[in-house]
């Protein structure tokens, strides 16, 4: 629900999964400072209002113009049906498909913002250190109701593994997880995560971590500012430099 037609596929697939969050990732939280509320508007806002551009205009610049045009096509193609349905009866298209276009849409920043807040600036290129993974989180909307996808680590290492293999996966490669800096948290899902960054309570974050490998040794403050060094926002003299 809320899915306008095949938008999902050409950014997640064709593009997310290509870029992982990298400095040509159109959702890249990576030049955004992740615990400042008006850069996250700017993140959000973005994606809201801009992302019918960005997606062509990103395949054109990949050389991929049967994409672009696959992706301008879809998109301006619905925006096109929502009108003519809106002309037809507004208040049964806004309730059906405009408001669940629009929730979906913020639902999705918020939740992208939490699952690739922390990234290491020296080795932003990571898959273990620009995404997370969310173990025991009750009534986990990541996991439960979303197909393991608190398994987001699991899932960028390997965007083809079935849902119901991230948490096997996870528990046999606990070592690799360990020995590569991964960041992995309990207790709290994408969503709060999101928020407890948006209101700078590290503490929480903190206290919510799993310490695995060298992190074992941290005190509870040591682990707080080892999470504030994951969510500084990166210039582009940092960008060009892991280039």
């Amino acid at each position: 629900m809320g899915h306008s037609w095949n938008s999902y596929y050409y950014h997640h697939v064709k593009h997310h999964h290509v870029e992982n969050n990298g400095p040509d990732d159109l959702s890249s939280t990576m030049r955004y400072q992740r615990d400042n509320f008006v850069h996250f508007l700017c993140y959000a806002g973005r994606f809201y209002f801009l992302i019918w551009l960005d997606l062509p205009l990103y395949f054109l610049r990949k050389n991929r113009t049967e994409l672009a045009a696959k992706a301008a096509l879809w998109e301006l193609g619905w925006y096109a049906t929502l009108w003519h349905l809106y002309s037809l009866n507004a208040k049964a298209t806004l309730v059906a498909f405009i408001l669940p276009l629009l929730g979906l849409r913020a639902g999705l920043m918020v939740g992208n913002w939490g699952q690739h807040a922390f990234v290491d600036k020296e080795r932003p290129d990571s898959d273990y250190r620009s995404s997370i993974t969310l173990i025991d989180v009750s009534a986990s909307v990541s996991n439960r109701h979303c197909f393991n996808d608190g398994y987001h680590t699991s899932h960028h290492l390997n965007p083809l593994r079935h849902w119901r293999e991230h948490p096997v996966s996870f528990i046999g490669s606990k070592a690799e997880y360990a020995s590569q800096g991964a960041l992995v948290f309990h207790g709290i899902d994408f969503m709060m995560i999101t928020v407890r960054l948006l209101l700078k309570d590290y503490r929480t974050l903190a206290e919510c971590m799993v310490p695995i490998g060298s992190q074992i040794s941290m005190t509870m403050d040591e682990r707080v500012e080892f999470l504030k060094g994951r969510t500084r926002q990166f210039t582009e003299k940092d960008i060009q430099r892991k280039r």
